[in-house]
């Protein structure tokens, strides 16, 4: 199995690189997890509580039951992952989903690169690095469109957690990739070397 982990600060563009990979290779042979769904679950905290987090901190993903996911798939077994429900902060109930052994494993998220626990079961490691006028823009338009956000929230968040836990924790953790693919999804040329390194390993099973 060949696990590729992307990183990089919001709005890179790293699940547009994931997804640009799957769609080259084919969704039969690819796992797809998602970072954000591993967010831990506080559902001792009320509403406004959970709000107040720091979501851009590496402390507050459950890396613990993203390795042990890991581990399953690597061994060859199934994993449940759970979803996350950005509207209310919280895990979901009553959705999950089913994480098949494929023989590629993309993780993309934050702080992918940022736990060295986590490192140690990547096999490629990629930092998708975009300037922070264009990952703000993004970021504003998807905490709008998808995540319910008022401007003045987003803006509060922004200037308290989200660029000091980039320049803290997820610029520094540049240092462990071993492909940087500056601007993301629009990098072609970076798309398309990641994309034959996999389909080199594939040719090899």
């Amino acid at each position: 199995m060949l696990i590729i982990g992307i990183a990089g600060g919001t709005g890179s563009g790293k699940t547009t690189v994931a997804r640009s990979v799957i769609e080259q290779l084919g969704t039969s042979k690819v796992t797809f997890i998602s970072q954000d769904n591993y967010y831990k679950d506080h559902p001792h905290l009320t509403m406004a509580e959970r709000g107040a987090l720091n979501y851009d901190h590496p402390l507050v993903f459950d890396n613990e039951l993203l390795i042990e996911h890991l581990k399953q798939l690597i061994a060859g077994q199934p994993a449940q992952a759970p979803v996350y429900d950005f509207t209310v902060h919280a895990r979901s109930k009553s959705e999950s989903f089913e994480l098949l052994p494929n023989p590629i494993v993309i993780l993309e998220g934050l702080h992918v690169l940022s736990d060295e626990k986590l490192r140690e079961l990547l096999n490629i490691k990629v930092f998708v690095d975009t300037d922070p006028d264009v990952r703000i823009l993004r970021r504003v338009l998807r905490d709008i469109e998808e995540r319910g956000r008022t401007i003045q929230s987003i803006h509060q968040q922004y200037l308290s957690s989200v660029k000091p836990m980039h320049e803290a924790f997820i610029e520094p953790s540049k240092k462990y990739a071993d492909i940087i693919i500056p601007e993301g999804g629009e990098n072609q040329i970076g798309i398309e070397l990641l994309t034959t390194l996999t389909e080199k390993y594939l040719k090899t099973e």
